[in-house]
């Protein structure tokens, strides 16, 4: 069997482009790991008729749906590798060899967390890296962020809008300038350069901060800046061509450099993205596969 397309990657990307090909009539194996890096998550934000929804619970929504249309395979499953074949791609997985005409990686991301004593045990609960998916429920807490990315002043001014009860820690690096660090002062947000030795609390919810110094600082919540990586190693036998993130360069339809490889969500872009964008990414490639299969069907 040949299908019009596999989909690897189970996140808003993949699911929301097996639903619009799946309506297209196509026929779609979706490949998923059932790894999502969001798995910590208690819930999902910022996703309009979805508000709040778990991670878990807005997959088996998702799967739910997109399995009723009778030419959509989900198969749990890790890719190994992808190899050109003159029909498209060969995708070998742990337990099965797709061949498809096109392919769509929405792998997402691999996260590293700072190196900081407990933090998983907070992380998702009352430790987050985005404002906009959480800082509603970080209002007006008494927050650290932990950050050594020459972004954290930018950071530090957008989370003010949340809580004006700040403390900004570069732990341990000097990449503040001193005009920037009495910006922040003089807006009543709090610098420091201490390194952080571990975070502690309750049931996930954070109520210290402990300094390598042995002092503690009373903070309720935290943001940080975890390390994000694509996830493309199946892809080392297929040239592909990559953005400055190390994610995969693509057009504004997510179509690739690579002839019948396409890419959508945090495979694109290297870094996190809202739910709803990566849902609408997944959906403009699937349109782009569909249009591109009809006009290949139509070529004399």
């Amino acid at each position: 069997m040949i299908y019009d397309c596999v989909i690897i990657g189970g996140g808003p990307a993949g699911l929301n482009a097996a639903l619009v090909l799946g309506r297209s009539r196509r026929k779609i194996a979706l490949v998923d790991a059932n790894q999502p890096r969001n798995a910590v998550t208690h819930a999902s934000h910022g996703y309009l008729t979805q508000d709040g929804v778990s991670p878990s619970e807005f997959r088996r929504i998702a799967y739910e749906e997109i399995v009723r249309y009778p030419t959509v395979e989900h198969h749990i499953d890790k890719v190994l590798d992808v190899h050109k074949t003159e029909q498209g791609f060969l995708v070998r997985t742990l337990h099965k060899e797709f061949t498809t005409k096109k392919l769509l990686v929405a792998t997402g991301l691999k996260e590293i967390l700072p190196d900081i004593g407990g933090i998983k045990e907070f992380y998702g609960k009352s430790v987050f890296y985005c404002p906009y998916c959480d800082g509603w429920e970080m209002r007006d807490r008494q927050l650290v962020v932990v950050s050594h990315h020459p972004q954290v002043f930018h950071f530090a001014k957008l989370l003010s809008n949340w809580s004006r009860d700040l403390l900004i820690c570069t732990n341990g690096k000097s990449i503040l300038t001193e005009e920037e660090t009495q910006e922040l002062k003089a807006n009543k947000i709090s610098v420091t350069q201490k390194p952080v030795q571990s975070f502690c609390g309750t049931n996930g919810q954070l109520e210290e901060v402990v300094w390598t110094d042995g002092t503690r600082t009373k903070r309720t919540g935290a943001f940080i800046n975890p390390q994000w990586f694509p996830q493309l190693d199946f892809l080392k036998q297929i040239p592909i061509e990559k953005n400055d993130q190390a994610a995969i360069l693509t057009d504004a339809m997510g179509k690739s450099t690579t002839p019948g490889l396409f890419a959508a969500g945090e495979a694109t872009t290297g870094t996190p993205t809202q739910l709803i964008v990566a849902a609408a990414a997944g959906s403009l490639a699937a349109t782009s596969i569909n249009a591109e299969l009809t006009m290949e069907r139509f070529r004399i």
